[in-house]
C-alpha cells in the first residue's frame, strides 16, 4: 500500500466550522457579526447624531456665509472632526478652518485610522484624559466648551459681590457627560477654594466607558442591563429609581427611598431659589432661568417665572456679580448633563452644595440638612 502524502495544506471541518491548518498554524474562520451593516445603519439614522434638521447641525446654515465656525466645527461638522483628528492631513488637536454646513455626525468621523488610534481627550481645563476604546472620541465632543477654571479666572480678586459690568454668564455649553464622568479630574464645575471634589466616578467593571452602556449607533441604553445590579429597573424610566442601600439623604427632605436622581433634581431646585434670591437681593435684579441662549434673563415682573416676552435676548440678564457667576454656572453645568445622576452623582452634588452653602454667605437659605458626599 503506497503511503498517501499530504500537501501542506490541509483542511478539515472542526466541531462544524472550517478550519485550515497552514504550515502548522490554525485559522478559524472570522466570527459572524453580532448585527448586520443594515441594522446598524438603521439604528444611527434614527440616533441624535444623524439628525440633519437638529439645530446642532443646522444652526449656521443661514448665516453669510453659511459654515460652521472654527471654535464650533470640530463638534459640529464632520469635517470639523476630522480635521481635529488631523485625518484630513492638517496637524491634530486643532481646527485650521471653518467648515461647510450640511453634515452630521458620520459614520466616518468615528471610523477611520485616527480616530481608531486616538487614546487620549483634550479637556478646555487643559487636562488630558486617557481612554480606551472609541469611547475618547464620545468624550472630545462631549465634554463642554468651559471649565471650572475659565469661572476661577474672570471672577479672581474681585469683590464677591458687587455688581461688575465686566462679567457675564460662563456657559459650559451642552451634553457634557464625557466632562461630568471625569469630574474633578478635569475640572468641570467650578470647585470652591480648600474643598475637595470626586474625581472619575467607578462604576462596576464592565460598564466604565461611554460604549458599554450607550450603544455606539443608537446612542439609547438597554435598561435590561441595569436590572442586573438594579431590580427595580424594567424600563428606561425606571433608572431614575435607582438608589443604592448606603445612599444618604442629601437632600435632607427625609425621603430615602427616591432614586438619586430625585436627590439631584430637589438640591438643584434649592440652588435655583437661592440663585433667584441672590439676584434680587443682592445684585439688584430679579433673574429667571430658561432652557434657551442665553440661558439668564431678566425676571421683568420679579414673580420668579418666565412670562410673556421676558425670556428675549434683548432681555438677557446683565447685574453680575463674581459669586453670581459661580453659581450660575454651577447650576447650568447639571442641568446640561440630564444624565447627570449616572455619570457622576457624587460630584454634581458636591458641587450643588457647595453652591448652595457659598451663597448662605450673602442671603437666607437653609442648609442645615443638606449632607455632602465626602
Amino acid at each position: 500500500m503506497k503511503k498517501f502524502v499530504w500537501p501542506l495544506l490541509v483542511v478539515f471541518f472542526l466541531l462544524g466550522g472550517l478550519a485550515v491548518i497552514l504550515i502548522g498554524q490554525v485559522v478559524l474562520p472570522p466570527e459572524p457579526r453580532p448585527e448586520s451593516v443594515v441594522a446598524l445603519s438603521e439604528k444611527w439614522t434614527d440616533s441624535g447624531h444623524a439628525d440633519a434638521d437638529a439645530e446642532s447641525f443646522v444652526h449656521w446654515d443661514e448665516d453669510e456665509p453659511p459654515v460652521v465656525p472654527q471654535n464650533c466645527a470640530k463638534c459640529h461638522s464632520a469635517y470639523g472632526y476630522l480635521d481635529y483628528l488631523g485625518e484630513d492631513g492638517s496637524e491634530a488637536q486643532s481646527v485650521d478652518q471653518a467648515h461647510p454646513v450640511g453634515s452630521v455626525v458620520s459614520c466616518v468621523v468615528c471610523h477611520n485610522n485616527a480616530a481608531h488610534d486616538k487614546e487620549t481627550a483634550f479637556y478646555p481645563s487643559g487636562a488630558t484624559i486617557d481612554i480606551p476604546g472609541g469611547s475618547v472620541n464620545c468624550a472630545e465632543c462631549h465634554q463642554g466648551t468651559r471649565s471650572g477654571l475659565a469661572v476661577e479666572s474672570a471672577t479672581m480678586d474681585l469683590p464677591e459681590d458687587e455688581v461688575n459690568e465686566e462679567l457675564s454668564f460662563i456657559n459650559v455649553h451642552y451634553k457634557i457627560g464625557g466632562a461630568t464622568r471625569y469630574g474633578s479630574e478635569v475640572t468641570v464645575g467650578y470647585e470652591y477654594p480648600d474643598m475637595s471634589y470626586v474625581g472619575f466616578y467607578p462604576h462596576v467593571e464592565d460598564y466604565q466607558l461611554c460604549t458599554d452602556c450607550h450603544d455606539a449607533h443608537s446612542l439609547e441604553i438597554t435598561p435590561s442591563e441595569c436590572a442586573a445590579c438594579h431590580p427595580v429597573v424594567s424600563d428606561l424610566g425606571d433608572v431614575r429609581s435607582v438608589r443604592m442601600d448606603d445612599t444618604p439623604d442629601y437632600d435632607g427632605d427625609g425621603d430615602t427611598s427616591e432614586g438619586i436622581h430625585g436627590e439631584i433634581t430637589t438640591i438643584h431646585k434649592m440652588l435655583h431659589d437661592a440663585i433667584q434670591a441672590y439676584a434680587s437681593e443682592v445684585a439688584g435684579q430679579s433673574i429667571l432661568y430658561a432652557d434657551q441662549f442665553p440661558y439668564w434673563f431678566i425676571d421683568t415682573n420679579g414673580n420668579g417665572e418666565a412670562d410673556e416676552g421676558e425670556v428675549a435676548f434683548p432681555n438677557q440678564y446683565a447685574s453680575w456679580t463674581p459669586r453670581l457667576v459661580k453659581a450660575t454656572y454651577n447650576y447650568h453645568l447639571v442641568f446640561e448633563d440630564p444624565g447627570g445622576f449616572m455619570h457622576n452623582a457624587p460630584y454634581l452634588i458636591q458641587l450643588m452644595v457647595d453652591t448652595v452653602d457659598d451663597l448662605s454667605n450673602a442671603v437666607s437659605v437653609d442648609t442645615d440638612n443638606l449632607t455632602r458626599p465626602e
